[in-house]
């Protein structure tokens, strides 16, 4: 059991080393918006229209704030690193989570097996 509990330790070690290394977060979802506008003789009115767009947004929560913001086209590779480095945060968290957990009950467990042989040996 001490091995695993050794093995499970270098794990979180191996994930906080990788947490370290991510970079810039940003957290959100982008979307793609196309707008129509009040010029009567504009492209976006014709049949079909042709809206104006694509116009980039960035959409997020954060402390119960909702938040937009839209982001020109040149920014965009920026903005998905940042939101795939802020996913890779989440997963790696959870690893250490679960592994967290996991590490947890062995050392629970070795405890009272500890416990257990005091009291017999007394």
């Amino acid at each position: 059991m001490e091995k695993k509990i050794e093995s499970l330790q270098r794990k979180i070690e191996r994930l906080k080393e990788k947490l370290v290394a991510i970079g810039d977060l940003r957290p959100g979802s982008l979307s793609e918006q196309y707008n129509v506008c009040g010029n009567p003789n504009c492209r976006c009115k014709a049949n079909p229209p042709q809206k104006h767009g694509p116009y980039h947004q960035l959409s997020w929560s954060r402390n119960g704030k909702s938040r937009t913001r839209f982001v020109k086209k040149p920014q965009l590779p920026l903005i998905h690193a940042q939101m795939k480095n802020y996913a890779r945060f989440q997963d790696l968290t959870n690893q250490w989570i679960d592994t967290s957990i996991e590490l947890c009950d062995l050392k629970v467990k070795l405890a009272a097996e500890k416990t257990a042989k005091r009291e017999k040996s007394t």
